[in-house]
This record gives C-alpha cells, sequence and structure tokens, in this order.
C-alpha cells in the first residue's frame, strides 16, 4: 500500500519560504540552515516541492545551456575554481588558478552571501583579476557575492549541479588541505585566527615546497614566475 506523503507543519514552511526570499539559497544549503540553526530536519526533496509551489525555479535544461562547456586555462588567471569547506563552527572560502594551482584561502564565519562576498573580496585581492571566477550553486555565492566577484573576473560561472568534477581542482586541494593541515576535526569560531595563522603558513609551504605531479614536480610559485611577462 502506498504510504501517505506527511505535510509539513505551516511554521517550517514559512521558514523555507523566508530562507529562500532573504538568501536565495538552493534546497541543500536550506536543508542545512534548518538543521544547524533551526533543529528541524526537512528532506531535500519536501524542501523543494516547497520551493516549487511558491517560487519560479529554472529549469535544469536552461540552467546547463546557460553554462556553456567546462573552461579551459591556457595561461595564469584564466580560471579560478572555488568552493568552501565545512569545518564545525567555521567555514574556509577556499579558490585556486587550475593553471598554476596557486590557492588562497580565508576563514569565515557563516554560509551567507554577505560573508561570502567579504571572502571573495579578500582572496581576489590576494590572487588578483581573472577571467572566470567559478563556483558551484551555494547560497554563498549568491546575487551579493556575484557582484563583488564581477568586480575582479570578466565573468562569473557556475558549475552544473551536483556535477563537483567540474571543480576538480578546488575538490582536489581541499583533500591536501585536510590530510596535511587542518585534519578532520570540528573547529569553534574562537579558532579563528589561531586556524588561520595555521593555513596561512600551509600555503607558504604548498606554494614554494610542495612539488605537484600535475605541474610536473615544479611547484606552483615556480609555474608562475615563469609565465610573468
Amino acid at each position: 500500500r502506498e504510504r501517505k506523503r506527511r505535510c509539513l507543519d505551516t511554521r517550517v514552511v514559512l521558514k523555507i519560504k523566508k530562507i529562500r526570499q532573504d538568501t536565495n539559497w538552493c534546497g541543500e544549503k536550506i536543508v542545512w540552515e534548518l538543521k544547524t540553526k533551526h533543529g528541524i530536519k526537512v528532506s531535500q526533496a519536501s524542501i523543494y516541492r516547497v520551493l516549487n509551489r511558491y517560487f519560479k525555479l529554472r529549469s535544469k535544461w536552461k540552467k546547463n545551456i546557460a553554462r556553456g562547456p567546462q573552461p579551459k586555462a591556457l595561461k595564469p588567471r584564466d580560471v579560478i575554481q572555488a568552493d568552501t569547506v565545512d569545518l564545525g563552527g567555521l567555514f574556509a572560502y577556499t579558490a585556486v588558478d587550475i593553471f598554476t594551482r596557486e590557492v588562497a584561502v580565508v576563514l569565515g564565519n557563516t554560509l551567507e552571501a554577505e560573508e561570502g562576498a567579504r571572502c571573495v573580496r579578500e582572496i581576489l585581492g590576494n590572487l588578483g583579476s581573472c577571467q572566470i571566477f567559478q563556483t558551484d550553486n551555494g547560497g554563498e555565492f549568491g546575487r551579493e557575492c556575484s557582484r563583488t566577484i564581477r568586480k575582479f573576473a570578466l565573468k562569473h560561472r557556475k558549475i552544473h549541479a551536483r556535477r563537483k568534477n567540474e571543480n576538480a581542482y578546488i575538490e582536489s586541494f581541499h583533500r591536501s588541505l585536510r590530510k596535511e593541515c587542518l585534519g578532520w576535526i570540528k573547529y569553534k569560531p574562537e579558532d579563528k585566527t589561531r586556524l588561520q595563522v595555521l593555513i596561512n603558513n600551509y600555503l607558504v609551504h604548498y606554494h614554494t615546497q610542495r612539488p605537484h605531479l600535475g605541474l610536473g614536480l615544479r611547484t606552483p610559485a615556480e609555474v608562475a614566475l615563469s609565465h610573468l611577462p
């Protein structure tokens, strides 16, 4: 016998609508927000039923068409991939130049677009302007953050939904960052200053001492130096 679908409480529906209106977040991020900040467990499918009922969502076909082919880099700053790492009470905003493998990491307190804009501004202040700045579809890279990105990049490209392989370079860096620097423990907001110093020291090693197979056993600093005008 087919099981009846349980209706969401009206208060939960109103919370979902408000989060969407305030942040323009996708269903995955709304699930996270409800669980971590409100103690409410709701499935992703239920979230999208609410979003489909009250908001106009772009079709998957249109989203995929708009993004075009996966961009390739022929020189430094052609393409920068960016993402975030959940560290418990903190979030690491990360970016990598896919040609030189130069990276930047800035710690943030939330996944809100305002905080995303602040962290991305600092990241691009370090790495410099680029042709394409590529992110996933998370709310931290939403409208407000996108405005900041376009001050430094000709284009803000968002990857196709649920295709992490399109951000393979930054995902690979995340594994190195976890394994060689941060581990898998949960950090607290009060760890922020200490942790940023730890990360900055690791990045010096990453850029100047750590050879990369994908760079012919050169370091990111060596590749960047070889392409100076």
